[in-house]
């Protein structure tokens, strides 16, 4: 029997976050307190990325959104309205209103 990597430990979605296969996120993106920022880099990220296997905007909002439900679990309540805000920002940059 083939032994499944450990994935129960609280570490590993802070791995993919910041090792993403998909995008190459600026350091702390998910720690700022600017949804516009926050969309506007996750937005640069999708679209200069060549490993992406969708297209940018679902990329950009797949990484916020693991963020935020595995990633963000324990967010403060401010950091995660502001989270949110950033999802409505990355809708307008891509014309998604």
């Amino acid at each position: 029997m083939m032994k499944r990597p450990d994935l129960s430990s609280a570490k590993w979605s802070a791995r993919v976050t910041r090792d993403s296969n998909a995008l190459d996120l600026e350091e702390g993106v998910f720690t700022w307190n600017d949804p516009v920022r926050i969309a506007r880099s996750l937005k640069r990220s999708a679209d200069g990325s060549t490993r992406r296997k969708a297209r940018p905007f679902q990329s950009a909002m797949s990484m916020l959104n693991f963020y935020i439900n595995r990633a963000g679990k324990n967010l403060d309540p401010e950091q995660k309205r502001i989270l949110e805000q950033a999802k409505d920002e990355l809708r307008a940059l891509y014309g998604r209103n």
